[in-house]
C-alpha cells in the first residue's frame, strides 16, 4: 500500500517497527536490508518523507545503545545499511556524471574535525556545506563518502551512552548535509498514468495543511536544484537596508529544457499579456484569451491541479466534482477576470500575483520565480539580498537548494523591500496552492513545508477584490529549519 493511500501515522509505525526489528540482534543482514528496501518501493513514500525516514534510523538506532563500546559500533554499522537502503531506494545523485578529482584523504580529515568534540555547530555545517559544494562527490563515491561518516564516528565510541547518542547526532547532521549537497529525492511515483485515476483514490478528509504536504509531493514536474538551475543567494540583507547586498543575479542559470513543458511554455505565455502600472487599463485579445485557456488545460492535467479539484470539491460548495467543465470557469473567473484595482479594470489575480504591478512608486505582488527569472534574465530587475524569517532562534541557513525564499529586489528600476516567492516549483503547483488556500482555508493559511531538503513554517495570505476574485495570494517565511 502507498504513502499516499495509507495515513500517516500509519506507515510511520510501520518504519518504526521494521527499524526496531532490525536493530534487534545489532546487525542487519543482506535479507533484513533487501525486505526494507523492498518496503519502501512499495510504500512509495513522497520526497518529503526521505529526511524522515533517514533521521528516524539514527533515532531508533539510539535506543539499542548500551554501554559497551563495541555496542556502539554495531548500532553505527547498522545505521549506515539503513541509511545506505533509505539512499539507494528514494534518492538519486546530485551529479550523475561525476565531478571533478575525488579527495578521500579530504573527507576524512573533515570529518574528524567536525566529530571530535561530539557536537556539530552552524559554522561546522557551514563549513561541511560549503566543502560538498567546492568538491562535489561523484556518484560512484557516494556511499563511501556517507560510510566513511560511520568509521570516522566508530573511532570516537566510547563506554558511555550519552556521548554516544551526541556521536549519533553528528553522523546524523553530517549525513543530512551530504545527502542534500550530493543527492536529491526520487520523483513520487503515480500510480496511474492519468492523475485523476490516482487522485480519485486519496481521502479529502484531511486538513489543509496535510493537503498541501501532498501537493507538493505531486509536484513531478517541479526542477532540482543544481540540476535544472543553481541560484546565487549571496548575502542577507533587512527591508530598510539601502545597500546593494548582492554584486551577482539570484539566479545563476535555469536549464532551458526544464522550461519545455507544457505547463511552463503556456505560463510564459501570458507573462507579457499585461501592463506593470496599476491604473493603465487591461484589454484582454482574443489570442490573449486563448492563451490563458490553453495554460488552464495545460495545468488540469497534471496532478497537483486535480488534487486541488478534487479537495476543493470536498470543502467549498461553489466546487462540484460531477462539473470539472465548471471549476475550469471558476479558475477563470477568480484568476484572469478584470477588475478595478486603482482605475476601471487595470488589474487581475494571476497579474497581481504572478506577473507583479507597480503601485505609488513601489512594487506589488510579483511572486513567481519564473517571472523573477525572465525578468532579471533580460536586465529588468536587480537581485538586492535575501532576508531571514523574522522568528526568533536558530534557523537554518540560506542556501543553493532553498525552495522558499524571502527576497529584495528593484525592478524596472523600482523597489520591492521585501517578497517571499518560491524556487523551481512548476506553475501548476502555484496555481493549486493559491487556489486551495482561497477556496478552501481563509486569509491566513499556516502550514509546514518539508521539501525533501528542508522544513519552512510558511503562511499563504489570501485578500479578495471584486466580490469573488483574488487580490492577491501570497506566500510569508515565518521559520526556517
Amino acid at each position: 500500500m502507498s504513502w499516499a493511500s495509507k495515513t500517516k501515522i500509519d506507515l510511520n509505525s510501520e518504519v518504526e517497527k521494521r527499524y526496531r526489528e532490525l536493530f534487534a540482534d545489532l546487525r542487519a543482514d543482506d535479507d533484513e536490508l533487501a525486505q526494507i528496501s523492498a518496503f519502501f518501493k512499495s510504500a512509495n513514500p513522497p520526497p518529503s518523507a526521505v529526511l524522515w525516514c533517514r533521521s528516524t534510523a539514527f533515532r531508533i538506532g539510539a535506543e539499542f545503545l548500551g554501554a559497551g563500546r563495541e555496542d556502539a559500533v554495531s548500532v553505527l554499522r547498522c545505521i549506515n545499511s539503513v541509511v545506505h537502503a533509505v539512499e539507494v531506494t528514494l534518492l538519486a545523485p546530485r551529479h550523475p556524471s561525476g565531478g571533478g578529482s575525488f579527495d578521500g584523504d579530504a573527507v576524512e580529515e573533515l570529518y574528524r574535525t567536525v566529530v571530535s568534540d561530539l557536537s556539530v555547530d552552524a559554522e561546522e555545517r557551514e563549513e561541511l556545506v560549503k566543502f560538498f559544494c567546492a568538491n562535489p562527490v561523484p556518484a560512484s563515491k557516494l556511499a563511501w563518502t556517507r560510510a566513511a561518516a560511520f568509521r570516522i564516528a566508530s573511532e570516537f565510541a566510547t563506554g558511555e551512552k550519552g556521548q554516544n547518542v551526541a556521536l549519533l547526532r553528528c553522523v546524523n547532521t553530517i549525513v543530512d548535509v551530504l545527502e542534500k549537497s550530493s543527492m536529491v529525492p526520487k520523483p513520487l511515483k503515480l500510480e496511474e498514468a492519468a492523475p485523476e485515476n490516482t487522485i480519485s483514490k486519496m481521502s479529502m478528509s484531511v486538513t489543509l495543511e496535510e493537503a498541501i504536504q501532498r501537493l507538493w509531493d505531486l509536484d513531478a514536474n517541479r526542477l532540482v536544484p543544481g540540476k535544472d538551475y543553481a541560484i546565487n543567494v549571496q548575502r542577507f540583507t533587512k527591508v530598510y537596508n539601502k545597500e546593494d547586498e548582492a554584486d551577482d543575479p539570484l539566479f545563476s542559470r535555469v536549464s532551458g529544457s526544464a522550461l519545455q513543458g507544457r505547463t511552463f511554455k503556456t505560463f510564459i505565455a501570458l507573462l507579457d499579456n499585461y501592463k506593470a502600472e496599476v491604473g493603465a487599463a487591461e484589454v484582454i485579445t482574443s489570442h490573449e484569451r486563448k492563451e490563458i485557456w490553453d495554460f488552464i488545460a495545460a495545468i488540469m492535467a497534471t496532478g497537483p491541479m486535480q488534487y486541488c479539484f478534487h479537495y476543493c470539491a470536498a470543502h467549498n460548495d461553489q466546487v462540484k466534482l460531477s462539473d470539472p467543465k465548471g471549476f475550469t470557469k471558476l479558475l477563470y473567473e477568480i484568476w484572469f477576470e478584470l477588475y478595478n484595482r486603482s482605475r476601471a479594470k487595470d488589474s487581475s489575480g494571476f497579474e497581481h500575483v504572478f506577473v507583479g504591478e507597480i503601485k505609488n512608486g513601489a512594487v506589488t505582488g510579483f511572486h513567481n520565480w519564473i517571472q523573477f527569472y525572465l525578468t532579471e534574465k533580460k536586465g529588468h530587475l536587480n537581485y538586492k539580498g535575501y532576508i531571514k524569517p523574522r522568528a526568533r532562534g536558530r534557523q537554518a541557513l540560506t542556501n543553493f537548494d532553498d525552495s522558499v525564499l524571502s527576497v529584495k529586489f528593484d525592478w524596472k528600476g523600482v523597489e520591492k523591500a521585501v517578497g517571499t516567492i518560491l524556487v523551481g516549483t512548476s506553475p501548476e503547483f502555484e496555481m493549486a496552492l493559491y487556489t486551495m488556500c482561497f477556496l478552501a482555508g481563509g486569509e491566513d493559511t499556516r502550514f509546514a513545508l518539508h521539501t525533501g531538503t528542508d522544513e519552512f513554517l510558511l503562511n499563504v495570505k489570501c485578500y479578495t477584490m471584486a466580490r469573488n476574485k483574488i487580490g492577491t495570494s501570497f506566500p510569508e517565511c515565518l521559520e526556517h529549519y
